[in-house]
């Protein structure tokens, strides 16, 4: 007895030692259950058991902290790791289960049930002989599940059709767990039908989509993995199942259709969640009928259906994300015996084995976004956009045959003081957040000009870490529908209507900052267009002070250019598109960093809070502060200066060096414009008389007015003068003061250029008589 478990022991060491670099995820799912229960004494296992169940597992990390498989509550059991057992008196397990042959070995794991079944149908004496075999023996349990019908079939011939079953359950190899890989067929000893093998990373071990529940049982003629139900054999693919099924038969109508059928029929490793006949009902005729007479829709939504791998539902304990032949992802996960599929009991049967991998039925048809219009897109987090878009008759404005994007806030986004709102102007709030065409994420750049179903362009601003539209930013979930796109946006969408000098001026809260623009001849920089940030200094920024201090203030236009420019950054930054709880550096005009930090949905800029945020203008945003802000780097030269910006400014200790002077700031961001209108002689009329023989032409020729209107734009300095000139025929009148060297060289061009299109009127005019003459003259002879 010693030498026969010394000999069992040298075995089992050597098999574990040539294949220890290459374990298993069985194997190390084994390891890691002994490891647990290190503490029970050597060579014991820890397992979890579904409550209520004799289901086991060597369980994953996760299942194991969970305390759960399936959702389901488990509880720990300790057991002697496969190829060991108890001794009476010793703590765990310390010895090798004795090695014997195939027939003996079942009877040491206990599958009494398989041994039994292998002495009826004369397989006793091969599994004892000489060889070597992998048996996959079920447990019996797994006998004990077999419908009775099949069981008596197979009692009522042993000696064709039980032992067929048997020798379907046996290879002519001996194969350990770390052999048996992922996708691999395994020929079986009857008829060299396939064993379809799935090793999954959770450490389940599936033959036919039926569990290894103890493996690597070493035998002296072969190896024994005992699985969890008794296996039947597969000869068909998941084409010729939709064709003989019928509770499938549109499934193969529509898989005929797109051109799918022939894929099923290939050899591959697929799983199908197949929905029944009843299912497409359920879907509605007017929703089938949109998708089939679109090919491409009908191909994604049954490519949805479909993924690229084999997951039997022994080999599910927790849900997972697995990516469809459509593109996107479902989870697929279990809840006790049943499987989901994201998160719905749906499966009507499961583990319907072929060659080319596994069809669930399931009792809902998986609607794809790629197959759904772009009102279907809409979840349930936004189930009040969708309402509204509908009620306020938005919905009915989008045809069919266009395409949409659409922009949908979140059910919080809706206060009360917005559905309260005249349905007017909700509506054409709402206008705002339905786009023209279809635009996908990817699609979006910065600058980019949006056009919505009212007419009206938002813009766009990308940042590091955010996309935004307007005040508005992107959350993570896109959508992309057959007809239009869906992005989920935090808050309504408010797009500007006036530049930042009217919002100004209509807020009358910023009377002495635009006075301080206007000495500083910076006024222009608030009207003209552009992308700018402007932290804008209420008039709570200058309380207390004088005349005289704003005089003072005024006296240096390159101090206060240097105080005013530091207020401004070129580009668009709203709160969203900054990076929360981080310093984010935004290069003002005037040179030096601003420091904005945005954290908890409040701002601030150099550590003073700004009280209002996000006001969109044409030409960039607002952001309100209370404090005029200054450039810390920045010293002043002058003490009676100092002395004003310091009662203003507590922030920041502002320096002081002697004899400091401003420097001049190109104004290289303003522009300049230049408008001239030219107008010509308001009418030109000519009266010609040809003359013939027999024959006399009158010609008359009327023209309306012409007007160009030329504007260039000058990037640079501001030049304060405005010229106007206006010309009609061949007199002309100017703005007073202009000098007289300007004077003259626009007469001096406008002469020219009346010369030109003078000899250019009258060539045309030769011409057209000439013509004319020609015509004549061919008509006369």
């Amino acid at each position: 007895m010693n030498a026969l478990l010394a000999s069992a022991a040298a075995l089992l060491a050597l098999l574990c030692s040539l294949h220890a670099a290459e374990a298993s995820a069985y194997d190390k799912i084994v390891y890691h259950s002994r490891v647990r229960a290190r503490k029970e004494g050597p060579n014991v296992c820890a397992l979890q058991q579904v409550m209520g169940t004799k289901k086991k597992y060597f369980s994953t990390c996760r299942n194991w902290y969970r305390g759960s498989v399936c959702g389901k509550k488990t509880t720990v059991l300790y057991e002697c790791c496969p190829g060991y057992m108890k001794m009476d008196g010793m703590r765990g397990c310390p010895a090798v289960a004795p090695i014997d042959n195939l027939y003996g070995t079942l009877g040491v794991i206990k599958a009494t049930s398989t041994q039994n079944y292998a002495d009826q149908s004369k397989l006793r004496a091969e599994i004892e002989g000489s060889g070597s075999y992998t048996f996959f023996a079920p447990s019996n349990d797994a006998w004990d599940l077999l419908d009775e019908d099949t069981k008596s079939a197979l009692v009522s011939n042993v000696n064709i059709e039980l032992y067929n079953a048997l020798h379907y359950h046996m290879a002519n190899k001996r194969l350990l767990t770390k052999d048996l890989k992922n996708g691999m067929v395994v020929t079986s000893m009857y008829n060299d039908l396939g064993l379809y093998i799935n090793h999954y990373s959770n450490g389940v071990v599936t033959v036919n989509c039926a569990r290894i529940i103890h493996g690597n049982q070493v035998a002296t003629n072969g190896v024994v993995h005992v699985v969890d139900r008794v296996i039947s054999s597969v000869g068909n693919s998941m084409a010729e199942v939709l064709d003989v099924d019928d509770d499938l038969t549109k499934l193969a109508d529509l898989a005929r259709e797109a051109g799918l059928l022939e894929k099923l029929g290939e050899p591959g490793q697929f799983t199908l969640f197949a929905p029944t006949d009843d299912a497409f009902d359920r879907l509605g005729s007017d929703v089938l009928e949109r998708i089939m007479a679109d090919k491409d829709v009908l191909r994604a939504l049954l490519n949805f259906h479909l993924l690229n791998s084999v997951q039997c539902s022994e080999g599910i304990m927790l849900g997972n994300s697995y990516e469809t032949l459509e593109g996107n992802s479902i989870e697929v996960g279990c809840d006790g015996e049943s499987l989901t599929v994201n998160g719905i009991k749906m499966v009507l049967k499961k583990d319907i084995v072929t060659t080319n991998g596994v069809i669930h039925l399931i009792d809902q048809v998986l609607m794809p976004d790629s197959a759904k219009q772009v009102m279907e897109l809409v979840g349930a987090s936004q189930s009040t956009f969708g309402d509204m878009v509908t009620e306020l008759g938005l919905y009915g404005d989008m045809r069919a045959d266009a395409e949409w994007t659409l922009l949908a806030p979140f059910n919080a986004a809706f206060t009360d003081e917005v559905m309260s709102m005249d349905q007017s102007l909700l509506k054409i709030i709402l206008q705002n957040h339905v786009l023209k065409n279809k635009v996908l994420l990817g699609q979006l750049y910065n600058g980019q000009r949006l056009e919505t179903i009212a007419g009206k362009f938002l813009r766009v601003f990308i940042y590091r870490t955010a996309v935004c539209i307007e005040n508005s930013c992107l959350v993570r979930g896109s959508k992309e529908g057959s007809n239009g796109a869906l992005h989920l946006m935090k808050i309504l969408l408010r797009p500007a209507e006036k530049n930042m000098y009217e919002l100004l001026m209509e807020n009358g809260g910023y009377r002495i900052f635009l006075s301080l623009m206007e000495s500083a001849g910076l006024t222009d920089l608030l009207r003209q267009e552009g992308d700018f940030t402007l932290f804008a200094p209420s008039d709570k920024a200058f309380r207390g002070l004088s005349r005289s201090d704003l005089s003072l203030l005024k006296s240096d236009v390159n101090a206060l250019r240097t105080i005013l420019l530091y207020h401004f950054n070129n580009g668009v930054f709203i709160g969203g598109g900054l990076e929360t709880g981080v310093i984010n550096l935004l290069k003002s005009l005037q040179g030096s960093n601003l420091r904005v930090l945005f954290a908890n949905n409040s701002m601030q800029v150099n550590s003073v809070k700004v009280p209002t945020s996000d006001v969109m203008a044409t030409n960039g945003v607002l952001h309100f502060v209370d404090s005029l802000l200054y450039p810390a780097d920045m010293p002043v030269g002058s003490h009676d200066l100092l002395a004003l910006l310091r009662r203003m400014i507590s922030y920041i200790q502002i320096k002081y060096i002697s004899g400091f002077r401003y420097q001049e700031i190109p104004l290289t961001f303003m522009k300049r414009v230049v408008t001239r209108v030219i107008q010509t002689a308001p009418e030109v009329k000519m009266t010609r008389v040809i003359q013939g023989e027999t024959k006399k032409v009158t010609r008359v020729i009327e023209r309306q007015p012409t007007i160009k209107k030329v504007t260039r734009v000058i990037e640079g300095d501001p030049i304060l003068t405005k010229v106007t000139r206006i010309v009609s025929g061949p007199e002309f009148s100017e703005g007073p003061g202009e000098p007289q060297k300007l004077r003259d060289a626009g007469r001096r061009e406008e002469r020219a250029q009346q010369k030109v299109t003078t000899q250019r009127e009258e060539e045309e005019q030769e011409k057209e008589e000439e013509n004319e003459e020609e015509e004549i003259s061919s008509g006369l002879t």
